[in-house]
């Protein structure tokens, strides 16, 4: 119990401490499972562990425990993957996932077997364990390094699919050692089992993702249940497919994710948020579990020879069959260089190589020397600390020099999908700004959904709303809703993500009648307006004008023109640019044009018309 409670603990101190210094969690789960693992031998009295995997979960029970794991990521990685980013670099993710594996097993393999001497049979093991890459070590790298679009894009669909195929040719050539001492045994009955697992995995995960959907839909499970049951599911998806046939569930886990990503499921953003909580949990776990169950006798046999191989597999194998996959492609050479850099291991290698191992040494194969067995487990080890140290430290930097970073977004994000909302998105939409917009209202939804916006339902300032939303081309919000304390709390909440000088917000009724209050930066519209002033001016003018205004003489004489009563909106620059009207107006440029509406005569509004606004 003791044992249990304390992976757990070190596990949350883990996470915290990379997000502190802004590594991928991968690195300090590994440090401190080596810690109280193997090298914690040097301290303690009779030279025990302090913690063991194997004395707390024994035998099969540990890998069947890590397969259901290992099964609940994928799933969660999938849940990310919308073919409507991938449209444009299809050819490219598909030829990573081809040409990748291929590369890697086979240099991987004979890179083992000159640098390490190994059996061929156990080098082209290696080169299988390292193909994988992984959600849990790419994603929080792109996450710190923020890389242009179709990188990112690359990476990400690269990182997810990647594992349990991976996972599969891992199986495939562990299978072939094991039958390799058998007289007549055929390399196409390998193959045969290949495409049998693919099949099984992909029916039973597209199954089990449409019934999810269907019980959603059909409201036949109350919500404080839905979470539990889509887990419940998953966890039934990948275990049916395991029984179809061996080591299908990965494939299951996966396919299920990628298919509710891309077709529309009732309370889909909680289902997400609740799969990243369990696998935060389940990641700590077990790459505490399964590092710590290492031996330090095994780390002490790696050599200068080691080093070679793992150089050997970053740099010259990864680089070899990216340039290969994105050969008559749109990447660019910094590109392609970018994404040769970034290709670290993650958790399904480790969990792969664990269980190979336990089971090479346990006497199955009689064929395979037992030492050289011994160096699988630390050698693929090596590889995924190597890479996720060295990339990760260094993947923000490279971008920079390579000069691959994502353009300063122009995007717009809307706290609110109400009327007032959509009428400025659209007119932002209109010159070509990305907009997207967030409510928890049904009725404000679906009309943007309507009018063509990108629409996110749920909570504005809950804790999971980074994760959820793709805030790829946005850089900055206008909290616009009805309640003054939502705006001001979604942009405290916004700060860290856009910047203070990103966020912006109506003005309070309060503050409209408070005069000798100074104005935040961040008011909006020269903090002319709440949200019931603006609103009633926009349905007495139903459209944005636009008029030149290259100085402010011309300023002047709009507001002449109009009496004074206008909502200055945007400046549009010379190339069409908006930039959004703050509380003092910016200083106006040869070429300009100011886009506002006039206000209504009264300020006055009825209680019948104002309660239809705030609804």
């Amino acid at each position: 119990m003791i044992e249990l409670a304390s992976i757990l603990i070190l596990s949350v101190i883990a996470q915290w401490l990379a997000w502190k210094i802004k590594v991928p969690a991968i690195l300090p789960l590994i440090i401190i499972g080596l810690a109280v693992g193997p090298l914690s031998t040097f301290f303690t009295p009779y030279g025990d562990k302090l913690l063991d995997g194997d004395e707390i979960f024994s035998g099969d029970f540990l890998f069947s425990f890590v397969s259901i794991s290992v099964g609940v990521i994928l799933f969660e990685g999938g849940l990310t993957l919308k073919l409507s980013e991938i449209r444009h670099q299809a050819r490219v993710v598909r030829n990573l996932l081809i040409i990748g594996p291929m590369v890697t097993l086979v240099g991987g393999g004979f890179a083992a077997h000159y640098l390490l001497g190994l059996d061929y049979r156990l080098a082209f093991l290696f080169g299988a364990l390292v193909i994988v890459s992984g959600p849990t070590v790419v994603l929080p790298i792109l996450r710190n390094t923020r890389p242009n679009e179709r990188i990112n894009n690359v990476l990400k669909w690269e990182g997810i699919l990647i594992d349990p195929l991976g996972a599969l040719i891992a199986v495939l050539v562990y299978e072939f050692i094991q039958t390799s001492h058998y007289e007549n045994s055929v390399t196409l009955e390998v193959f045969k089992e290949f495409f049998i697992t693919i099949a099984s995995g992909v029916f039973v995960g597209g199954l089990a993702a449409f019934f999810l959907r269907w019980t959603m839909r059909k409201n036949r499970l109350p919500s404080y249940l839905r979470n539990v049951f889509a887990l419940g599911l998953v966890i039934f998806a990948f275990t049916f497919s395991e029984l179809i046939h061996p080591e299908a569930g990965l494939m299951a886990a996966t396919f299920m994710g990628i298919v509710l990503a891309n077709i529309k499921v009732e309370s889909f953003h909680k289902i997400l948020s609740f799969k990243e909580d369990v696998s935060i949990i389940l990641i700590s776990v077990l790459f505490i579990l399964l590092s710590s169950r290492i031996e330090m006798a095994l780390i002490t046999k790696l050599g200068w020879e080691a080093i070679a191989l793992f150089a050997v597999v970053m740099l010259v194998i990864r680089p070899l069959y990216v340039w290969l996959s994105t050969m008559g492609s749109k990447f660019n050479w910094r590109e392609i260089v970018f994404i040769s850099w970034v290709g670290p291991k993650g958790i399904v290698a480790a969990a792969v190589a664990s269980l190979f191992s336990l089971q090479l040494l346990s006497g199955e194969s009689s064929q395979i020397d037992i030492q050289q067995a011994e160096l699988i487990l630390p050698l693929t080890f090596l590889v995924i600390v190597g890479t996720v140290v060295i990339q990760g430290a260094t993947a923000k930097p490279f971008a920079k020099f390579l000069k691959v970073e994502r353009e300063e977004p122009r995007g717009v994000l809307f706290a609110g999908a109400n009327e007032n909302s959509r009428f400025l998105a659209q007119f932002l939409k209109e010159q070509k700004v990305p907009v997207m917009l967030a409510d928890t209202s049904r009725v404000n939804i679906r009309e943007a959904q309507r009018m063509g916006f990108d629409v996110y339902e749920g909570n504005i300032v809950a804790d999971n709303v980074f994760d959820d939303l793709d805030l790829t081309s946005i850089g900055k919000l206008m909290a616009m809703t009805s309640s003054s304390e939502i705006n001001n709390l979604a942009c405290k909440w916004f700060e860290s993500e856009f910047g203070e000088e990103n966020v912006y917000r109506l003005a309070s009724k309060k503050e409209l009648e408070l005069k000798e209050l100074e104005m935040p930066k961040g008011i909006l519209f020269e903090g002319k307006v709440d949200y019931l002033n603006l609103a009633q001016a926009i349905r007495a003018q139903k459209e944005i004008l636009v008029e030149p205004c290259p100085d402010s003489e011309a300023y002047e004489s709009i507001l002449k023109k109009h009496r004074n009563r206008i909502i200055p909106l945007f400046i549009l620059d010379s190339s069409g640019e908006p930039e959004i009207v703050l509380r003092e107006l910016p200083a106006f440029s040869k070429g300009d044009r100011l886009a506002f509406i006039p206000t209504v005569e009264s300020s006055v509004i009825p209680l019948a018309e104002a309660a239809e606004i705030m609804t």
